[in-house]
């Protein structure tokens, strides 16, 4: 009889340990699946900015190729504010397509120089991602020779 009476507290003391357990590995399994959706989510908003930006890049150097293959008496009506460039007026269009809160604040297109000595072309893109409280920019800077002399 003192066999029976001494195994049977040591089974209560053991009851619901497994669920403990089980309990736990879920909690732990919880935990990871929250970490991968929280990498997930980091990286969309990753690859999303990488767009934009590669976006604005895009856009800047097609409107510097626009003022290089312009002339150098064409090259001032490229000036933001202000252009009077066809082509310029499309590049505005894209801009505001293709980036998000494109149109809460202008690109800017300085063009400093002269004829003799060349341009400096100097296009900022400026973009608002979603969600965000603060725009983002682009700059691309070239010089322009416009001295055909060898």
């Amino acid at each position: 009889m003192r066999l029976s009476y001494l195994s049977t507290p040591r089974r209560a003391s053991q009851e619901g340990a497994i669920l403990l357990e089980g309990l736990i590995a879920i909690l732990i399994f919880s935990m990871g699946i929250l970490a991968i959706i929280g990498l997930q989510a980091a990286s969309m908003k990753t690859v999303s900015d990488a767009q934009y930006r590669l976006e604005a890049s895009y856009l800047a150097n097609r409107l510097v190729a626009s003022i290089w293959t312009a002339g150098p008496t064409k090259i001032s009506t490229y000036g933001l504010p202000g252009g009077s460039s066809p082509e310029l007026a499309d590049w505005l269009a894209d801009v505001k397509n293709r980036l998000p809160g494109a149109e809460n604040k202008a690109p800017t297109v300085v063009i400093a120089g002269d004829a003799t000595a060349g341009f400096t072309a100097t296009v900022t893109v400026f973009w608002q991602p979603p969600a965000e409280t603060e725009a983002h920019s682009h700059t691309t800077v070239a010089y322009i020779n416009t001295n055909q002399t060898p």
